[in-house]
């Protein structure tokens, strides 16, 4: 099993979770997070970035400001790794800095609550 953690533009989740159910992957943890990479920010031309928290509003004091993103968590077995990867970068490429990140990590063992089943089976759709 692989867990696929994807950082992406606070306006590309809706489509990105319709894409990802479309594809056979309807499972989606999300959340809003904040931070920044290592290129350069044009803040006045992207309309998403909000002044909500504290570390976007003032960047002369701890550095540039960070930038609020939707973080992605998907549990799939092996087989499904690249059909989700290929799927969020699909809907979230624009070519432009900031698009995002996609990490990639090994999973142990996984177990669903309400059934019992293990492994494989208690993370993928298909079965």
């Amino acid at each position: 099993m692989k867990e696929v953690c994807a950082i992406i533009r606070m306006n590309r989740i809706n489509e990105t979770k319709r894409a990802l159910a479309d594809a056979g992957i309807p499972s989606v943890t999300a959340k809003k997070v904040l931070g920044r990479g290592t290129g350069k920010v044009e803040y006045l031309i992207q309309p998403d970035i909000s002044t909500e928290f504290e570390e976007t509003q003032n960047p002369s004091e701890c550095g540039p400001k960070l930038i609020p993103k939707r973080m992605l968590t998907i549990v799939v077995p092996d087989a499904s790794k690249d059909k989700v990867v290929q799927t969020i970068i699909k809907i979230n490429q624009t070519g432009k800095s900031g698009d995002g990140k996609i990490f990639v990590m090994p999973i142990i063992d996984a177990c669903r609550v309400s059934t019992g089943e293990q492994g494989d089976a208690a993370v993928d759709e298909q079965t």
